[in-house]
């Protein structure tokens, strides 16, 4: 295989013996053709992460959030670096008061606020393993996490007390002492103590510990620092053990990587927090912030007013899950379209300009500067005005929707790729490189990758386009499943990660994420089916929410699941004449018709094979959501729930046989 430009071949992977399938080559970043960055000196744990920011930057503003009076958000009210490390060292004397010490479990719930960030320093001070508890799950799956982990001690978001009190009587087990962000009402505090456990305000916990002094214990860097539990998408949620050294060694890697393409961070830059803490790619970001003495402002926790939040706090850099830049997307493009005809043709005009310009290698502020100024500062304003920086993960961008805002936010939109089990940054996309659009990247500088061969599926690591299961190596993995060494034995062989996700190298050294190990089935006729690979596809068409693809070993063709464009359906259904509204739109024959028309569009377009046609679709007004339990927080498919939540609709698509496709127009 020819050198690629931005990765370096470190070592040849021999065949493999015993009938496992072949490796290919093993790759580096550019950025680290030399070794990776080196151990930091005085940096063994994430306390030090935040305790030499202190002393660095002890009046720099730390962490903020909006001032609300009379009911109306106002500016952002800061708290210093030394006044965040003062209230840390409260909390976490109140914590060893109460009998918690080094390698307790302590559980954070609640929603991003300074109070997470606040607990969780002082976790990392006296070494407990901080054990995020999702903000979005319920308490059936809290319940779990509690009981798994063994967490005795919670701090909890206020509104949430109602949640964590349902996990009793079977957490009580275990949850001895919880803690509120705010406030506690006497009948929670009586309900708690019913089972033997008792409940503190804020300000009343942090009373506790007065008048004593613990020594904070030596934190090395092979010590736990986090049980972080990912929301799979079968099963119970597996408790990800992530260390020091995994969480230091990725900072370092990002600051290499951001230095390297000339976006180092320095004290004067601001983020949003959001993204919630409990998951892998805000927390580790939000370190990093922290680590080069930053700033970090917290949003009001409504995503309707997200963009305000942005505008008050004008941040340098945003972290985004693609559902958000979706959003964006879709509230821009028809903002342009309500325009008048002159405003909508200079815009397509500048667009083309400046899409052009990028394409040909041109850096973003020298692309069209003057249209930067006259038709895209508006975008860029509504962004605050000094975002710099966009970053994607959690799930595949679209590229139509990366492009778009590549050009129009006058900001750099990447995106990148990691787990929960390679503590976040694996890949990220180049800056300067609008070729690497729909890509994540190549590896991050900290880590060496190569991908395996996966026969069943037609991928081969050795190929002239290599394409196999992506593995990973480095000190950035997690040191296995909690309680689940079964688990960790098929993930984790000879050093190396498999992450179940299916990449193809790109002829540049970056990395293209085409399809997931595990999301296949075989049909009736004996044809594997890639589901996730056929969803990127169906997911193009521009009439499409969201789309579950769903077949089975006892069925000749797919069936689907469609969450139509609500604008969408309802300006065809306008075009044809058809007066319903979105809900009745969904239930109406023709309207399936034309969305399968649609698909099969796309299929051909896409030069699928006949048995991965959609032959059957079902169109649901309502998002698959959380509430129902059909997708994770971070947004992916939970299949057999849907299955399950679908079984009726499916069987009747079955049993009435595949929808008549009409006739493809001219």
């Amino acid at each position: 295989m020819a050198q690629k430009r931005y990765i370096v071949d470190v070592e040849k992977a021999k065949e493999e013996t015993e009938g496992r399938p072949s490796v290919g080559p093993v790759y580096r970043s550019v950025f680290a053709k030399d070794g990776f960055p080196p151990p930091i000196e005085g940096l063994d744990s994430c306390w030090d992460v935040f305790r030499t920011s202190v002393e660095k930057y002890p009046k720099q503003p730390m962490l903020g959030r909006r001032d609300i009076i009379d009911g109306k958000p106002g500016k952002y009210k800061w708290q210093s670096y030394e006044e965040v490390y003062d209230l840390a060292m409260k909390l976490g004397n109140s914590i060893r008061s109460c009998g918690y010490g080094q390698g307790a479990k302590c559980g954070i719930y609640g929603a991003n606020c300074p109070e997470w960030i606040i607990s969780m320093e002082a976790c990392n001070a006296h070494g407990l393993h901080c054990v995020p508890l999702y903000d979005t799950l319920g308490a059936g799956a809290v319940e779990f996490i509690i009981c798994h982990a063994e967490v005795t001690i919670t701090f909890v978001e206020e509104k949430k007390i109602p949640e964590l009190l349902k996990t009793f009587p079977a957490a009580a087990k275990y949850l001895r002492t919880l803690v509120s962000f705010g406030k506690v009402t006497p009948e929670q505090k009586q309900e708690a103590e019913q089972f033997g456990s008792v409940i503190h305000s804020w300000d009343e916990f942090l009373q506790l510990g007065q008048g004593q002094n613990f020594d904070l214990p030596v934190k090395k860097k092979s010590d736990i620092s986090t049980i972080m539990y990912t929301s799979g998408t079968t099963g119970d949620p597996k408790g990800v053990l992530l260390s020091n050294e995994s969480i230091v060694t990725v900072l370092a890697g990002f600051k290499r990587y951001l230095e390297s393409v000339n976006e180092q961070l320095t004290e004067k830059d601001v983020y949003i927090s959001y993204l919630p803490l409990a998951h892998i790619f805000d927390r580790v970001f939000e370190e990093l912030f922290i680590w080069q003495g930053a700033s970090i402002g917290f949003w009001r926790g409504d995503v309707k007013l997200l963009i305000e939040d942005i505008g008050e706090l004008k941040p340098s850099i945003f972290c985004a899950a693609p559902r958000v830049l979706d959003r964006i997307y879709s509230g821009l493009t028809q903002k342009i379209s309500a325009g008048g005809f002159l405003k909508k043709k200079l815009f397509n005009f500048a667009y083309s300009y400046k899409l052009k310009n990028l394409k040909k290698g041109l850096k973003d502020g020298h692309a069209a500067p003057l249209f930067d100024k006259l038709v895209f500062n508006k975008v860029k304003q509504r962004l605050g005005g000094n975002v710099r920086l966009i970053l994607s993960g959690s799930a595949p961008l679209s590229m139509h929707v990366e492009s778009f805002l590549r050009v129009v936010s006058c900001a750099y939109v990447i995106q990148g790729y990691g787990l929960t089990e390679s503590c976040g940054g694996t890949f990220a996309a180049l800056t300067s490189e609008h070729a690497m659009i729909g890509t994540v990247g190549p590896p991050m500088p900290n880590v060496d990758v190569c991908l395996e061969s996966v026969p069943e599926l037609g991928y081969d690591a050795l190929a002239s386009t290599p394409r196999g299961e992506i593995c990973i190596k480095g000190k950035t993995l997690f040191l296995g499943y909690h309680k689940r060494e079964d688990l960790t034995n098929e993930v984790l062989f000879d050093g190396w990660f498999h992450t179940g996700d299916i990449g193809e190298w790109q002829p540049d050294g970056s990395m293209k994420i085409i399809d997931r190990k595990k999301n296949i089935f075989k049909l009736s006729q004996g044809e594997y089916v890639a589901v996730e690979n056929l969803e990127t596809i169906f997911g193009l068409v521009s009439t499409v929410e969201s789309i579950w693809v769903y077949g089975n070993s006892f069925k000749s063709f797919l069936v689907a699941i469609v969450n139509p464009k609500k604008e969408a359906l309802e300006g065809w259904a306008k075009e044809n004449g058809i007066t319903k509204n979105f809900n009745s739109l969904c239930q109406d024959s023709r309207a399936k018709s034309f969305i399968l028309e649609e698909l099969t569009k796309i299929a051909k377009e896409k030069k699928l094979k006949g048995f991965e046609f959609i032959k059957a679709v079902h169109l649901d007004p309502v998002p698959f959501d959380m509430e129902r339990d059909l997708i994770t927080p971070s947004y992916k498919k939970k299949r057999p729930q849907l299955l399950k939540y679908y079984q009726n609709v499916i069987d009747n698509m079955y049993k009435n046989g595949s929808n008549a496709v009409p006739k493809l127009r001219a």
